[in-house]
């Protein structure tokens, strides 16, 4: 029987995952009207895709400090209010408060996205992997959302700033509702390392790197489908909704995935088999959607879909499995969502860089089915069942 404590803590968590991607996703679908009305050229438009990126990325080591300092709850509550601030400064008419409103809202992400999976381990330790799959079904839906519906919102309200500020709307009553009903703090600080633990042991692990390069590598494909993806369908002939659309329903099958992988995963002695299958799901749908003819884009979405989920939510249970207690899983979480994430940046700007000089969708799609390729390699070493722990005073790498 499910307590009541741990329903309202499951859906406050499934509310604040809503808020961490469409701060993203909904810019993907006007990417082009905003290169004809802001004047932005390919590569300027791809420093718009990595900002929030390369800010989650730069932030998401400072959570664990800044959450030591006053408390998780306080600094999840400080982190949507500057979502929501972010997303109401990116469409004010001045130069440079679309990139500073951007940057801004990556930094809320990286924070509140790091926060979360130490709550998550702290509140409902024994399901962790499990709840980890429901919020990234969060992330997913949210994603969705602001893919689906940022052409609908601009047709509706009339133009694409209102369409992008709406989203701030939900980061404002998120706010409201954590303030209101977030769990109580812990007595003590617990996610920094213990004396004698300095941050740089978790680096000189095998283990660490292997869990940030899988983060960074599968979540650049993640945010250049979320940053590129309309704009190089419309290039091969679909229309601005349908191409909306179509990543819509991709990030919609990233629902299944997102809540079944953890569970698929808890089938074999590790997460290697699990890890492998949403790997070639998402190259199989990269493939079909930049490269096959277009008849293939539905299933292309569907498997891309399938595949991506199953990728995140695997990778953000990596930081629940691979550590033995919630303080090792917040470190653990800043350092390879920070790493990763800075990572993952370099990819929606590259994929800016390709276009300006000339690329194909189809030289991209090669590129990206090379990357998943070096993606299976940290998959198969991060994959092992094996799990970090302090408790004999220097961190350690055991065999569970």
């Amino acid at each position: 029987m499910i307590s009541r404590h741990a329903c309202r803590f499951i859906l406050l968590m499934f509310m604040v995952g809503l808020n961490l991607r469409p701060a993203m996703s909904s810019v993907a679908p006007l990417l082009s009207r905003l290169q004809e009305n802001a004047g932005l050229s390919a590569s300027a438009a791809g420093l718009l895709t990595t900002l929030p990126v390369l800010f989650l990325g730069l932030t998401a080591p400072l959570a664990p400090m800044i959450g030591n300092r006053i408390g998780s709850e306080r600094a999840l509550s400080a982190a949507l209010l500057l979502l929501a601030s972010g997303l109401l400064l990116r469409v004010l008419p001045f130069p440079g408060l679309l990139y500073l409103g951007t940057a801004m809202a990556g930094s809320a992400i990286g924070l509140a996205g790091t926060l979360l999976p130490a709550l998550v381990k702290r509140e409902l330790p024994q399901n962790a992997d499990l709840l980890t799959g429901l919020y990234t079904m969060a992330l997913c839906l949210g994603g969705a959302l602001g893919a689906g519906l940022s052409v609908p919102l601009m047709q509706w309200l009339g133009n694409w700033q209102a369409s992008l500020v709406s989203w701030s709307l939900l980061a404002l009553a998120t706010l409201i509702v954590w303030i209101s009903y977030a769990p109580s703090p812990a007595p003590k600080p617990t996610l920094n390392l213990p004396t004698g633990i300095p941050l740089v042991s978790l680096l000189r692990q095998p283990l660490t790197w292997q869990v940030m390069l899988f983060m960074g590598i599968q979540s650049s494909m993640a945010y250049i489908v979320f940053g590129w993806l309309p704009t190089l369908l419309i290039e091969r002939g679909y229309s601005e909704a349908t191409a909306g659309w179509t990543m819509a329903v991709s990030i919609m099958c990233q629902l299944v995935s997102a809540l079944s992988a953890p569970w698929i995963a808890r089938l074999h002695h590790d997460q290697r088999p699990a890890l492998l299958l949403v790997l070639v799901c998402t190259a199989l749908g990269l493939v079909m959607l930049l490269a096959a003819p277009l008849a293939w884009r539905w299933p292309g979405a569907v498997l891309l879909g399938l595949g991506q989920g199953g990728s995140f939510s695997l990778a953000l249970s990596l930081l629940v499995l691979r550590t033995a207690n919630e303080r090792l899983a917040g470190q653990l979480s800043g350092l390879v969502q920070g790493g990763g994430y800075t990572l993952a940046a370099l990819g929606p700007f590259g994929v800016g860089l390709m276009l300006q000089a000339g690329a194909t969708t189809q030289h991209i799609a090669w590129l990206l089915i090379g990357l998943i390729g070096v993606c299976c390699g940290f998959a198969f070493f991060a994959g092992r069942k094996r799990q970090l722990d302090d408790q004999s005073g220097q961190l350690q790498v055991y065999h569970r």
